[in-house]
């Protein structure tokens, strides 16, 4: 998942603070260096983590959540288009920045989005490859920077991959080469704080605990989950020393969902394999959906279905994130960065 903090967006060089995952959230401001962390507008890349119902709009695309019980402990109790319980990472992030969560692009595709706007699409990846088939349906991500591009343009004026197989190894060397190129055109277009976040151990999530007939994690899924990030780790500061003016923080996320797994309690968790929402074993077996049962201490369980944390989960990880503790932040803490 990925999130930009930015200030001066009509200026030459706007700053910006990135967080990876695949999501991105870019929030700009105008104003002065003293006052430089007042964040008056997000603009949020992303997947699933982060989509605030641009699949809705999307009329092929299976993979949506605008139905029960999805938004459950929403405000208004009702299904919006994220996939979650409540509030998602976006909501969470911009309630910390004191800002209104950016709306879905598509729902206003020719709006000015003075005040940010979301183009994160549930399914989407770095690749285009990734959930584009005509039944899934997804806005990638490099479409989503093309998406930023264009509004980006709106603002000025308004204000005066390959499909061939690879082995897992070149998989994952592929990706972070990609992303290292999507991240090089943000910076084209005035990025220069990046707050990157790796990815979680995909291999505990209740879908693959349930390719386990003993519930454990998907060891080979967490080897790979971990071998992106470490060369994502490598990346980053090789871009630092090939952009003049290039700073990030890099936010260890994988350790993070690792102490959940193995302090549940210290977080306030009683349950961490099986799913809130879905049927069948762990609750895994079927995704949420209005057919499905969903559990009624959800600030209990680390997932939200077979892939997505609960609202509570994901508060603690922006309080984590903010938090700043060296054991999961680096080079620089958060703060440091929107400092410079």
């Amino acid at each position: 998942m990925a999130f930009f903090l930015c200030d001066k967006l009509m200026s030459p060089f706007f700053s910006c603070v990135v967080l990876c995952c695949l999501g991105v959230l870019f929030s700009c401001s105008n104003v002065s260096k003293a006052d430089q962390t007042v964040v008056p507008a997000m603009y949020v890349f992303g997947d699933s983590l982060v989509d605030v119902g641009n699949n809705n709009y999307l009329p092929l695309s299976v993979i949506k959540a605008d139905f029960p019980y999805n938004g459950i402990d929403f405000p208004g109790h009702k299904p919006t288009g994220r996939f979650s319980n409540g509030k998602n990472a976006a909501d969470i992030i911009a309630e910390k920045l004191g800002v209104t969560t950016p709306p879905p692009y598509l729902s206003k595709p020719n709006n000015v989005f003075l005040k940010g706007v979301s183009f994160a699409s549930g399914g989407a990846g770095i690749f285009n490859t990734t959930g584009e088939s005509l039944i899934k349906h997804t806005i990638p991500l490099a479409h989503q920077v093309g998406h930023f591009s264009t509004v980006r343009q709106i603002l000025v004026k308004a204000m005066g991959s390959s499909n061939a197989k690879n082995s897992p190894q070149q998989h994952v060397t592929l990706m972070v080469s990609t992303l290292k190129e999507l991240l090089k055109g943000i910076y084209g277009l005035g990025g220069r704080k990046f707050l990157v976040i790796g990815v979680a151990p995909i291999g505990c999530a209740p879908k693959q605990r349930y390719k386990n007939t003993t519930n454990e994690c998907n060891n080979e899924v967490n080897y790979w989950s971990k071998k992106y990030n470490d060369e994502l780790t490598h990346m980053l500061p090789a871009l630092k020393s090939e952009l003049k003016d290039f700073h990030y923080t890099y936010f260890d996320v994988y350790r993070v969902f690792v102490n959940f797994i193995e302090s549940p309690a210290a977080y306030g968790f009683s349950e961490t394999k099986a799913a809130c929402c879905g049927l069948g074993r762990l609750r895994a077996k079927i995704p949420c959906t209005p057919l499905s049962q969903y559990c009624s201490n959800r600030s209990a369980h680390l997932f939200w279905d077979i892939y997505h944390p609960t609202e509570a989960a994901a508060r603690i990880f922006i309080d984590m994130l903010f938090g700043g503790s060296a054991d999961y932040v680096s080079p620089i803490t958060l703060k440091q960065l929107i400092a410079i």
